[in-house]
């Protein structure tokens, strides 16, 4: 998107702090992306509403108004209410690195308060759902395939993983110990346990896989041997979810929900989920105990006779 609308000077302004956040801060490429994409957008965005290329000593004229003109514009383009405070989220950090960098006072664009937006919290699947699904993803006209779906939703359900975490397995890593060493967002390693039936689920896999286990090459493997893709456990979640009937908010990442839940539901430590599950922040783990308390009342409001 970058155009005579954002000076070269602010360019390149950019890519140092995205190498900075990238080197400095440890983020993701994912991020570092959506980072440059957020930037980008707002840059163009006031080039075009000032009428002009946007120089860095220019953003010293940003006020509350612009801000607020930038936020509407893409609320307007459809943007969500939590995309969008991710969005500014981005714009702020740019802002705060070059006002420090270059000596700029961007003290009213910085002021401007953040997007407001209520949070969702996560949909789990019950017990009773996650074992339903697991069965019927089984149920594969290939049998390897419907064991290698098994053992990779086994692994979100049993171990939290992402399920890119599950997919960047590789041949080296198996076989599984109780415990797994994980490298997650961030570059954020942490160690998961492993349970008896997920490294049994995973053996099964192997050996009816027709590409059997090799240490130079991923674990979980396509039709076509190469690294199996998120898109495919995908399409075998939607296909169990619709013979059983589930909502779509019954998808992989439902069932990393449903660990963390579960744990909890059990008398698990919010601290010691927050470390299984790899979160930066305490913060976002706590909205589990949302889920929780949810489903806590849904009980007394059944069970009471003045429910």
């Amino acid at each position: 998107m970058t155009d005579r609308l954002t000076a070269a000077a602010t360019q390149a302004a950019l890519d140092r702090w995205l190498l900075t956040e990238a080197a400095a801060r440890d983020r993701s490429d994912h991020t570092v992306t959506a980072y440059r994409g957020d930037v980008t957008a707002f840059l163009h965005f006031i080039g075009a509403h000032w009428g002009e290329a946007v120089a860095p000593a220019a953003l010293v004229r940003l006020r509350q108004t612009d801000m607020r003109a930038f936020a509407a514009s893409e609320r307007g383009r459809g943007l969500g209410a939590r995309s969008l405070a991710r969005r500014m989220s981005g714009v702020r950090s740019f802002l705060r690195w070059i006002s420090d960098r270059e000596g700029l006072d961007l003290s009213a664009a910085l002021s401007t308060r953040s997007a407001k937006y209520a949070r969702s919290l996560p949909r789990p699947l019950t017990q009773d759902q996650a074992r339903d699904t697991l069965e019927r993803v089984a149920d594969h006209g290939t049998p390897w395939m419907g064991a290698r779906d098994v053992a990779v939703l086994t692994l979100l359900w049993g171990s939290g993983l992402r399920i890119s975490e599950a997919l960047a397995l590789n041949g080296t890593d198996w076989p599984f110990a109780e415990g797994l060493v994980i490298r997650g967002k961030g570059g954020r390693e942490r160690q998961v346990p492993v349970l008896p039936v997920a490294r049994d689920a995973v053996a099964r896999y192997l050996d009816l896989s027709p590409w059997g286990h090799r240490t130079d090459a991923p674990l979980f493997r396509g039709v076509r041997g190469g690294r199996l893709s998120a898109g495919t456990v995908e399409a075998a979640m939607r296909q169990a979810r619709a013979a059983l009937g589930l909502p779509a908010s019954a998808t992989p990442h439902a069932l990393r929900h449903s660990f963390a839940t579960h744990l909890l539901s059990a008398g698990g430590d919010l601290r010691t989920i927050q470390e299984l599950l790899g979160h930066a922040s305490l913060s976002t783990t706590q909205v589990y105990t949302g889920v929780d308390d949810a489903r806590l009342m849904a009980v007394y409001r059944n069970a009471h006779p003045r429910g």
